[in-house]
């Protein structure tokens, strides 16, 4: 006993095209080897059953028309996931920081010390995808790429004529690769920056260091800022 055979829906489709076409066909008075024309002529190979020959045909065409269309629409959704996945890429590698020393109302200085000291800035501009940690100062990269670090120092002697030493250095992995340096008896205050571009590898550490006998003064007016952003990424 033969079980009834269950229909894809695409096959589906196709049958009943192909029904409504046969119909059409019994219904219109000429062939379908030339449309619009007379009658198919003996020889033609559809003299015998016209209709058989129109619908294979036609069958024939909806099956190249719906293989056209699927291998169509599988490379539009190739193109999507892939451009799905690019876009997810450059959401993911988004970074960028911005802070400052503090945000106290009062006017107040960070050192000079002893020693040599990392600076922790505590007020926080913005710190997307949390590289930066105000606990610690330290900026870590997230992934391999050229970022764009910025760095300024202000300094206030506390009075004329007394030296000034308003000063930072930037560090990569505890190396200083750049200075911010304004060192004088001329001002009371004066500042200094520092710009740069920088290939950091994915777990490179930044920070700034504040070196002996150097200080950092302001107050919620953000004169110290300590900057960084992901221009692009290389891998």
């Amino acid at each position: 006993m033969l079980l009834p055979h269950t229909l894809h829906p695409s096959e589906a489709v196709n049958m009943r095209a192909v029904v409504m076409i046969c119909l059409l066909h019994s219904a219109l008075p000429y062939g379908w080897v030339n449309p619009g024309g007379p009658p198919d002529v003996p020889g033609s190979g559809c003299i015998t059953d016209r209709g058989s020959c129109g619908c294979c045909f036609m069958l024939k065409e909806v099956n190249r028309m719906s293989t056209y269309f699927n291998t169509t629409l599988n490379a539009l959704e190739k193109e999507y996931a892939q451009a799905k996945r690019s876009l997810e890429k450059i959401e993911g590698s988004r970074c960028a920081f911005s802070v400052a020393l503090t945000d106290q109302p009062n006017f107040f200085c960070f050192g000079p010390f002893a020693a040599e000291k990392l600076v922790t800035y505590q007020h926080v501009f913005v710190n997307v995808g949390g590289g930066y940690s105000p606990a610690s100062g330290v900026f870590t990269a997230a992934q391999s790429g050229v970022y764009s670090l910025a760095l300024t120092a202000f300094g206030d002697a506390g009075a004329p004529g007394v030296p000034l030493a308003a000063c930072a250095d930037l560090l990569v992995n505890g190396r200083a690769v750049a200075a911010a340096r304004e060192k004088n008896a001329q001002d009371q205050e004066d500042s200094a920056s520092a710009v740069l571009a920088l290939h950091l590898a994915a777990g490179d550490k930044v920070a700034v260091s504040l070196p002996v006998g150097c200080s950092l003064c302001g107050d919620g007016g953000h004169f110290n800022t300590f900057s960084g952003f992901l221009l692009y990424p290389t891998e």
